[in-house]
């Protein structure tokens, strides 16, 4: 008996040992996880301290690294090329997971890792063409010498990190996921750019605002989606000359020709996702030099979106922010210039109808012509399955997004519609931030931005010779007004973009009369510029904000810099609540609504986290607009639709208190705006008390929001930082939502010798198990900066520098 259980019991471990040692499906083997002489035990980390000499392949001749007290490498090389060998080097030592989980995502092949249940993700973003994109991005780089050799360089520095490693040494997600590091490759940076793109220069509503025209009427659609708002204050401050004659504007296609065929449901471009940046003058500066300031505002995430460095070689010494994946400094400052960005958000994703002559699909018809359709075979690799095979159509619009009845990843993109869009474009940004991370000048600046393509970004720009300037820029196809507003008719060639705005010819702004630029996503101009951008832009609030606050302001420093990116005041509720408190009927409030009510009425406006007003007025401004939109614009006819925005919802409250829009089309008894207002606060009242219990301490903003910093893949909250108490939301100048926020603060003097700010909320290490994984959050949490070093060689004594790495 007791040999028969010893038996037994032999057979159960060897059966738990071979179970752990081999995937299930998409599920990863567990064995190699728990080992003691690869798993996650290997990931733990301390503070090194000690310096290295390292021999790697690739590097043309030695290159020094010391490294700060924040894990921040500064790169010393002899040439150009070993300083972005090196930057691939670094960054994948302390990012590779991070780098490559990115770009599988871009190019579809998350199948490959986590299995079936990316499949729709994945043919979607083949179907959309980021491949395809990528591939062009890659050929304009390595038509361009320079360009060909920063990839290059970069790429062969990311496989020497890769080379180094065994299985021991993988970071943890590749145990978790059971997968193994690929070799690095040029389009994968050229990838890393396209998802980028995809982030900020993929919103459309150009579906849902075909359904609002076809179920309401072009008068009414022109009513309540006006191209431009009642309360504006454009980057390129109003009454800017234009000094340039502008192209012929394309004719505008008649209307009945635009198509109005059924759209369903493309999530709209998210206006969390924007950013700060400013600059003011040496007028306005207690330096009496410029201080520009950059606040990105991205998804929160862990390992960080932004990776610090500084890159030094005989012919540059640039230092700030990188995306790891890319070379170069994105966001930073040298000696004589410091730059920041923040997205556009351009109009450069349209929707063609297109006519096919038959079921086979080989020809378009476009311009009275049959044109020849281009096929793409997508294998995706599926982990645990078969590969599956798509075959994605092109017209010389883009590729056909959803095929005829193809339920995609995205339910609204309507089938048999094309994809014309900016990031299937042959665009080189790798040559715009080499030039910007060397320029000199405000012309160094403008030749520079020359070659950026996307995503559109305001670049803000501050120099040592006492020059401002910002610019919305990028590649902007020429069309005629609100052309993409809508869904086009891909069979009309007046429907096709035109051509490009020239570079030269975008919106620029330098030395204002104010003494400062700045940007917030909002109108990039006001309607005198010539040429369409988009007929939408972000909420003009923070915008407003930032520009009253930069007016008052004088003698800036950085601290004052530092206050303003965390400012807390709620400018919409500033507006909006005088006007529609006073329309509430208190006598029909219950006690706690009563309470609520109190509490808006003695509110500061200031979205701090124990505001509770802050969570009241957020929760109230969502059912409000759902109280006087929803009834018509949601019928559950199957036509999705947008609601009109919040400027023209204020408007209505305002200028229209009588019109039909207050009244529930659903109710047999019409509704006044006293009324809307008034059971749409209770509502909210009902709806606050259900997640929070009684009105109290429970309702303050901080704990309502509770903002989440969590890691790349779903579900990993062990190595997410969750409920961060933060103060902020969308449109107040700290803009940090439940899963949004600045992603990287920085504050730049320029001078004889720059000093700089900065702070991102993660660390520079992507391994959970490193001290430098998450040690800024709480800086950033608070709104503190730490200063950035920065040094003109690597012999420089600053008692912030902890070790020193020779690359040989």
């Amino acid at each position: 008996m007791r040999y028969a259980k010893a038996i037994v019991l032999s057979l159960i471990t060897l059966v738990f040992i071979w179970a752990l040692n081999r995937p299930w499906g998409s599920i990863p083997a567990f064995g190699p996880l728990l080992s003691p002489f690869v798993g996650f035990w290997q990931n733990a980390e301390s503070v090194a301290t000690s310096d290295e000499e390292l021999t790697v392949e690739g590097a043309k001749a030695p290159v020094t690294v010391v490294f700060d007290d924040m894990a921040v490498p500064h790169v010393f090389a002899q040439n150009d090329y070993d300083v972005y060998f090196a930057q691939g080097y670094l960054t994948a030592r302390d990012r590779l997971w991070q780098m490559e989980f990115q770009t599988h995502a871009a190019s579809g092949r998350l199948a490959e890792i986590v299995g079936e249940r990316a499949l729709p993700l994945d043919r979607f973003n083949r179907e959309i063409g980021m491949v395809y994109g990528a591939e062009r991005a890659l050929k304009a780089m390595m038509s361009d010498p320079t360009s060909k050799q920063i990839v290059e360089a970069y790429t062969a520095g990311v496989n020497a990190w890769i080379n180094k490693l065994k299985p021991a040494d993988y970071p943890i997600e590749y145990k978790l996921l059971g997968y193994a590091p690929e070799p690095w490759s040029p389009l994968k940076c050229a990838l890393l750019l396209k998802a980028m793109t995809s982030t900020l220069a993929s919103g459309a509503d150009d579906l849902q605002m075909s359904n609002v025209r076809k179920k309401f009427g072009a008068a009414i659609t022109n009513d309540l989606f006006p191209d431009y708002p009642d309360h504006e204050d454009p980057i390129i401050p109003t009454g800017t000359k234009w000094e340039f004659k502008p192209l012929p504007i394309p004719k505008s296609a008649d209307s009945a020709s635009t198509d109005n065929s059924l759209a369903l449901n493309w999530p709209a471009h998210d206006p969390a996702i924007g950013s700060n940046n400013w600059a003011v003058g040496a007028q306005k500066s207690a330096t009496g030099y410029p201080i520009l300031a950059n606040d990105p505002h991205l998804t929160l995430s862990l390992p960080s979106i932004w990776y610090q460095i500084q890159l030094v070689s005989p012919t540059m010494n640039a230092c700030g922010v990188s995306l790891p994946g890319s070379p170069g400094v994105i966001i930073g400052f040298n000696k004589d210039i410091a730059w920041g960005v923040t997205n556009v958000g351009a109009d450069v994703l349209d929707f063609y109808k297109i006519r096919f002559r038959d079921a086979t699909k080989q020809e378009y018809f476009h311009g009275g012509v049959w044109k020849p359709v281009r096929r793409r075979l997508e294998v995706i690799k599926v982990k645990g399955q078969a590969d599956m095979i798509d075959t994605v159509y092109y017209t010389h619009h883009g590729p056909i997004v959803n095929q005829s009845g193809q339920k995609g990843f995205r339910a609204n993109i309507p089938s048999g519609y094309a994809a014309r869009w900016i990031a299937h474009e042959p665009t080189d940004e790798l040559r715009c931030y080499y030039l910007l991370n060397r320029a000199k000048n405000y012309d160094d600046y403008v030749q520079s931005l020359a070659y950026y393509g996307a995503p559109a970004q305001n670049f803000v720009f501050a120099d040592v010779h006492k020059d401002i300037a910002i610019s919305p820029n990028g590649k902007f196809p020429l069309k005629w007004k609100e052309q993409g507003k809508f869904l086009l008719d891909g069979t009309n060639p007046a429907h096709d973009w035109q051509g490009w705005i020239p570079p030269s010819q975008n919106p620029r702004v330098k030395n204002p009369p104010r003494g400062f630029v700045s940007s917030a996503n909002q109108f990039s101009t006001d309607p005198s510029y010539p040429y369409y951008i988009n007929w939408q832009f972000a909420p003009a609030e923070r915008g407003m904000r930032i520009n009253q606050r930069l007016t008052a302001m004088q003698r800036i420093t950085t601290d004052s810099m530092r206050q303003l990116q965390n400012d807390l005041h709620n400018l919409r509720a500033a507006m909006a609540l005088p006007k529609l408190l006073p329309a509430i009927k208190g006598s029909s409030l219950t006690g706690d609504q009563a309470k609520a009510l109190a509490i808006l009425k003695s509110w500061s406006y200031q979205n701090d986290t124990s505001a509770v007003g802050a969570t009241i007025f957020t929760e109230w401004n969502r059912q409000l607009s759902d109280a006087i939109w929803k009834d018509e614009f949601d019928r559950g006819d199957s036509l999705l639709t947008r609601q009109p925005s919040f400027d023209r919802t204020l408007h209505l409250i305002e200028q229209e208190p009588k019109a039909h829009w207050f009244d529930n089309v659903n109710t047999p008894t019409p509704e006044t705006m006293v009324d809307i207002l008034t059971s749409s606060f209770q509502t909210t009242c009902d709806t606050l008390a259900k997640k929070h219990g009684p009105i109290g301490p429970t309702w303050a903003w901080g704990t309502h929001k509770a903002t989440a910093i969590r890691h790349l893949v779903p579900g990993l909250d062990a190595f997410s930082v969750l409920n961060v108490q933060i103060g902020g939301g969308s449109g107040i100048v700290n803009a940090t939502t439940e899963r949004t926020g600045p992603s990287w603060r920085m504050v730049v003097e320029l001078g004889p010798a720059p000093k700089a700010y900065g702070v991102y909320p993660g660390g520079q290490s992507g391994n959970p198990g490193s001290p430098h994984y998450q040690n800024m959050i709480e800086m950033w949490r608070t709104g503190q900066l730490t200063e950035l070093v920065y040094l003109q060689s690597a012999q420089d004594k600053n008692p912030r520098i902890k070790r020193k790495m020779t690359l040989k």
